[in-house]
């Protein structure tokens, strides 16, 4: 049975480091979903890793790594990664493979993609302009092109001029310049020979030729940006839920051992969109500013906005995801804050309520409720196993599995690779608030 991470916020909760923890004990890394406007960042042997498309478990030798057919393959990104992997001595020789499935991002997509986004002006999604969304649309649309199509000389021949045409009107009709038709033949010549080496059948070689107890999935982004059930309109074309990283993968639900959900100690987000406990103006800076407290964002480089732990939305994500356990991530960010806040439900219309509602009415009136903690005010940097950690942040950490219902397993305090404790038992502790 294999394993999953998924992020239970909006994406950035720290999933890439977790993956690399785990990856020591699985053979094959699967991403499902989403494209390069995903970015994990891991800190290992004193040299930080950003990847977008390629899984970060690439880092362990062992490991063989694959993109899988809910994910967008954009050539020029993912060259860019493969430069820099070789330029960081990663050799990835036999260890990576992108499924024939995948759909391919053009650069019309990208193009598409910033135009829209100005043409909508003050309710911009706030994309990061990769062209995901029109690739995505491409493929509901069933005009789009996989890798299998663009390797296929029979297929690319017949669907390609008619793609660089409708996509040129609808560039016209956004006030851009067309694609010219030669760069885009070219372009597409150097993707065959880029993608060719790595296209593979993945979904049948995953299923049926690997041990699943050695397959760990890995998800992009986060629960609610989830275009299904996150904050609609502000998500994203893929579904970043559970059950898009089994679509995506090709990986069957009943073949789940487990699903690790990944959440920060504070929730952030990038770009537009609802978020109930984003930080009141004269909260802003309580846990320092954006560079101090490594809120950039990885593909962007846009400062994110925080705000206080949100349990509504947390437990939520729980259930959407079936999550097993939690990694809890960031906790040092909290070291120095004297009071903490824990939001445990919204008042809507006057009322209590800890249901996450689908309204986007409900969602921009609502006002969190919080609990207040106080905080340990002391490092938590060189905690190595839970014991180490200071009686107030236990207290934090036991509340949040005591709301959610499910055990918190795995607790980054830093952003190193070994700045981490594992196999966490909160479960006998009594909180005071």
């Amino acid at each position: 049975m294999a394993s999953a991470i998924v992020g239970l916020q909006f994406g950035d909760e720290g999933k890439g480091k977790v993956i690399d923890l785990l990856s020591p004990d699985f053979t094959h890394i699967v991403r499902a979903q989403g494209g390069n406007n995903a970015g994990h960042s891991v800190i290992a042997n004193d040299k930080e890793y950003h990847f977008h498309l390629i899984p970060s478990g690439v880092l362990y030798k062992h490991t063989k790594c694959y993109l899988g057919a809910g994910v967008v393959i954009d050539p020029e990104g993912l060259e860019n990664e493969l430069l820099q992997l070789k330029e960081d001595q990663v050799n990835i020789e036999g260890r990576f493979f992108i499924s024939k499935y995948a759909h391919v991002v053009f650069p019309f997509h990208k193009l598409l993609d910033k135009a829209s986004e100005r043409k909508k002006s003050s309710s911009a999604i706030g994309t990061t302009g990769k062209g995901i969304g029109p690739c995505y649309t491409d493929r509901a649309a069933r005009v789009g092109m996989r890798v299998a199509d663009l390797l296929d000389e029979v297929v690319f021949e017949s669907m390609s001029k008619t793609l660089l045409e409708s996509k040129n009107k609808q560039l016209s009709l956004l006030g851009c310049d067309p694609v010219d038709a030669s760069s885009f033949y070219e372009a597409c010549a150097h993707y065959k020979k880029l993608l060719k080496p790595f296209a593979s059948d993945v979904e049948q070689d995953i299923f049926y030729d690997i041990d699943p107890s050695k397959v760990l999935l890995e998800g992009a982004q986060g629960t609610f940006l989830d275009g299904l059930f996150g904050t609609y309109p502000f998500v994203t074309s893929s579904n970043t839920c559970m059950a898009g990283v089994c679509l995506g993968s090709g990986f069957p639900p009943t073949a789940i051992r487990s699903v690790i959900g990944v959440v920060k100690a504070y929730t952030t987000r990038v770009g537009n969109g609802f978020l109930v406990t984003e930080f009141e103006e004269e909260e802003k800076g309580v846990l320092g500013d954006n560079v101090s407290v490594r809120e950039t964002g990885t593909t962007t480089g846009r400062d994110r906005r925080m705000g206080w732990l949100d349990l509504v939305m947390l437990r939520y994500a729980i259930r959407l995801n079936g999550v097993t356990s939690l990694a809890l991530t960031k906790l040092d960010i909290l070291d120095h804050v004297e009071e903490i806040k824990i939001c445990t439900a919204y008042e809507i219309g006057g009322t209590h309520s800890e249901i996450f509602p689908a309204s986007t009415t409900e969602l921009k009136s609502a006002k969190p409720v919080y609990e207040k903690f106080d905080g340990w005010v002391s490092s938590t940097k060189e905690c190595k196993k839970q014991d180490d950690l200071p009686e107030k942040a236990l207290n934090f950490l036991a509340r949040i599995e005591e709301f959610c219902e499910v055990p918190i397993k795995i607790v980054s305090v830093g952003p190193e690779r070994e700045k981490v404790i594992q196999s966490c038992d909160l479960s006998k502790r009594k909180i005071s608030v």
